[in-house]
């Protein structure tokens, strides 16, 4: 019944359910959300605003990361508790990695993208359960979704970040006319616990990607694949800023979304990729290509403010921007 009550944040631009963290934004408008850094224990913890001030003390919680440093890379847990975020937890719903240097970055999800995207499981390894919530015929799993890439700034160079994402999850004709994302989660008759568990397998299945030196070396590399049989990936590229004269700096409009200067500010729009019937330099890309999918931006010390819109879904959204809180002396 509530199924056919309340829409998706798609077309109802809200997020009413936990599993609506995992389904698109709004195609109309986009979704405002700010994160509260807490550099003391090295939390991160999203809310969506439910006033139109930038510097606001409340909001609805939706997730929760927590930062960890090893050896060879740093590694963000996302939950959907705000206390208790670990891999252990219930809640557990995903992770963010990068490799030692902090300029390429994995997004892993607990639940399996659609079947036509192009996911290439690799080093696979045994899944541990820690937690005796977690049902036995509903298995979590480490599924490699998206790759986050910032470009080295070899020379030195003053100037903003620059980075691009290949979301495997999204095909890229998800923002033409007419496009949609296919196997997004539903509101399924199942616990709120499960709602982020995939589907029963026979079994436990980890695609985690190893994380040495020649695997992340495949992140830089633009995969397009236009063979039969595979979907080309959506792939976002951070908007570039224009030099002020006057000011003396690198600008971008957002809007009085952001009030604070840094060099974590960043808006991804679609990069052009031509394909059969792509625009040409004679005919410009189509308006869904110059959107802004998503925001983020510094209001405060430990403010930020994070607005996203289809077909990005919140959690990876927040993913996204939870690598631009990482040190990058190679890109600045």
């Amino acid at each position: 019944m509530c199924k056919e009550i309340v829409r998706s944040p798609e077309f109802c631009g809200k997020l009413t359910f936990p599993v609506s963290l995992k389904q698109p934004g709004a195609r109309d408008g986009t979704i405002q959300c700010f994160i509260k850094r807490d550099k003391s224990n090295l939390t991160y913890h999203l809310f969506l605003c439910l006033s139109p001030a930038l510097l606001v003390e409340n909001g609805k919680f939706l997730l929760s990361a927590k930062r960890t440093r090893r050896t060879t890379c740093t590694e963000y847990v996302i939950s959907m508790d705000a206390d208790n975020i670990s891999r252990s937890s219930s809640t557990y719903i995903g992770k963010l990695r990068s490799n030692f240097l902090g300029t390429k970055f994995i997004i892993y999800d607990t639940q399996p993208p659609h079947t036509s995207a192009n996911i290439t499981p690799s080093g696979c390894t045994s899944r541990r359960f820690y937690s005796k919530k977690v049902s036995p015929k509903v298995p979590s799993g480490s599924y490699n979704i998206a790759q986050i890439a910032y470009e080295l700034n070899v020379l030195g160079t003053r100037g903003p970040r620059r980075m691009h994402c290949i979301m495997h999850s999204i095909p890229a004709s998800s923002i033409d006319v007419g496009g949609s994302v296919p196997g997004q989660p539903e509101l399924l008759p199942r616990s709120l616990e499960d709602s982020f568990r995939s589907i029963s397998f026979s079994k436990s299945l980890d695609h985690s990607v190893d994380f040495s030196s020649a695997r992340f070396s495949e992140i830089g590399a633009l995969r397009e694949d236009d063979e039969d049989g595979k979907v080309r990936p959506l792939i976002l590229k951070n908007k570039p800023p224009r030099w002020h004269e006057q000011l003396q700096c690198w600008c971008l409009n957002f809007r009085g979304r952001v009030t604070v200067a840094s060099v974590k500010n960043f808006q991804l729009i679609a990069a052009t990729q031509p394909a059969a019937g792509a625009p040409t330099p004679s005919q410009p890309a189509p308006p869904e290509h110059d959107k802004i999918i998503l925001q983020f931006g510094k209001v405060g010390k430990d403010m930020f403010t994070m607005d996203y819109r289809y077909p990005l879904s919140a959690f990876q959204a927040f993913a996204i921007c939870l690598s631009s809180f990482d040190t990058k002396l190679a890109c600045e």
